[in-house]
């Protein structure tokens, strides 16, 4: 059996409990790996201190939070290192795909991962690493990143399984399915892996591997337990700007309807079954004392209602002492769907505005989210006590600072609960990211980007850098003025 190195490169300063981390770690430990985790979450020296910069601007309600954690003032390089030398894995990973895509630092992962390892001496340990960049562009990532040994691309749980099984077999571990890797000088890419369609395979997902404070948040002003769930994967939506795109045409999901759907979206849309799912809940809320459940699906209410229904049934018969955060679409917020999120015990719906401009929205971003809907939808959920967020995007190709403003102006007629805002972010392989780049504001590749951190914008001369800067801080603010 193999020994394999988990490093989790989150810059953000704050826990989060990974998804890719627990599912590969699951599905490792239970075939006879050993499995180790080296955490970047913490350290001074590497983190950035995403909560105080969110508070600040009133993207989060201020809390005790950093009272509550406690910061590592070693050197990372030095510890990683110690890390390696003690453990003396075989292999060494570091980002991966699940649901977990749309933010929190999933996207860099392979960057920040890179830039941590390639300054040590691996003691000969394979760097096996995937993602969304590995999947969008792996020549690019092989070029930028040379000592990376083998890219998986889409799904990784069973590949890099199938990888650690054949570790002593070099020539054929070098036939896995879904991987590419350099040889002679040439990008080799393997035939593509099948879609992982019975997510029941995953579970359950493996939490030991984070410390006891990764499992600390700030939600709403108090500090809670709390973990990044999943139980699906993909989203019948082709948004334009949006990575799970990547992974839709990896995987031969290309065809559009009028609607901005994929054709053939059952096929891609999966989701564990209805007891799996609880089982897991129940031991994380009984064995780790969770209490917020942060489900990180793409669209929640496009999960098989009958999956739903039955875990609502589950939950709701149970005395387990939880709330769920979800994300979805306004579209699928109604009455049915308000009784449904009741019974499981959803407290928080989280949901993408984008911008005010339907127009632009269908035209730009081939994303079709009826106005009125979007209106009606922030409406019934403050009329049934269920928390709202609304997630809000500047600086997208093309958008001027007149929409920003009337962004500002549509956030006040919704009145959310939660208002956050990210700049956009030119994610590698989605049209808007091409179109970014053939009209010249972006680079063909870019470094560093941090929908929430930062802005890589530097050459929109009608929303510069600084102005953007300027809206992310005071969003909220205008909001409440206007």
């Amino acid at each position: 059996m193999a020994k394999i190195l988990f490093v989790n490169p989150n810059k953000w300063g704050r826990g989060i409990t990974h998804i890719w981390i627990a599912s590969h770690a699951g599905i490792l430990k239970r075939n006879g790996h050993e499995v180790s985790l080296f955490d970047a979450s913490f350290y001074l020296n590497w983190s950035e201190d995403e909560i105080r910069f969110n508070t600040e601007n009133k993207q989060y309600r201020p809390s005790t939070y950093h009272k509550s954690i406690t910061y590592n003032k070693e050197d990372i390089f030095k510890d990683l290192q110690k890390k390696i030398n003690t453990f003396n894995p075989d292999f060494i990973f570091f980002s991966a795909i699940s649901s977990h895509i749309h933010g929190e630092g999933e996207y860099v992962n392979i960057q920040n991962g890179y830039n941590l390892l390639s300054k040590l001496d691996l003691k000969g340990s394979k760097l096996i690493t995937g993602g969304l960049q590995a999947t969008a562009s792996p020549k690019i990532i092989m070029g930028e990143m040379e000592g990376i040994d083998i890219l998986i691309r889409g799904e990784s749980e069973f590949v890099l399984l199938e990888l650690l099984n054949k570790f002593d077999m070099q020539e054929d571990m070098l036939k896995v399915r879904g991987i590419a890797y350099m040889k002679n000088e040439e990008l080799i890419l393997n035939d593509k892996q099948q879609i992982i369609n019975n997510l029941d395979l995953l579970a359950p997902y493996d939490y030991s591997m984070f410390e006891d404070q990764c499992f600390l948040r700030p939600y709403n002003g108090k500090v809670i337990r709390a973990v990044d769930f999943e139980i699906s994967r993909g989203c019948i939506y082709s948004c334009a700007y949006c990575v799970e795109t990547v992974i839709q045409d990896y995987y031969g999901f290309k065809e559009i309807n009028k609607s901005g759907a994929i054709k053939n979206f059952k096929s891609y849309l999966r989701n564990k079954s209805a007891h799996v799912i609880f089982e897991e809940i129940k031991f994380l809320s009984e064995n780790y004392l969770i209490k917020l459940f942060r489900f990180q699906d793409t669209n929640f209410l496009t999960i098989d209602r009958s999956t739903l229904v039955a875990l609502a049934d589950l939950i709701n018969n149970s005395n387990l002492d939880i709330t769920l955060y979800i994300e979805t679409r306004p579209e699928g917020i109604n009455s049915s769907s308000i009784e449904l999120l009741k019974k499981l015990k959803v407290d928080g719906v989280g949901m993408g505005v984008e911008l005010s401009s339907q127009d632009f929205r269908e035209s730009e971003l081939n994303r079709f989210a009826d106005h009125k809907k979007i209106i009606d939808a922030f409406k019934l959920l403050k009329e049934n006590n269920i928390r709202s967020t609304a997630y809000n995007v500047i600086g997208f190709p093309n958008q001027d600072e007149d929409s920003i403003l009337s962004t500002i102006e549509f956030n006040k007629i919704l009145n959310p609960d939660n208002i956050t805002v990210a700049y956009y972010s030119p994610y590698y392989g989605t049209q808007q990211q091409k179109k970014s780049f053939d009209i010249g504001l972006f680079n063909d590749y870019e470094q560093d980007v941090d929908g929430q951190l930062r802005s890589v914008n530097r050459k929109n001369n009608s929303l510069s850098k600084e102005k953007l800067d300027y809206y992310k801080k005071n969003f909220y603010e205008l909001v409440e003025k206007r």
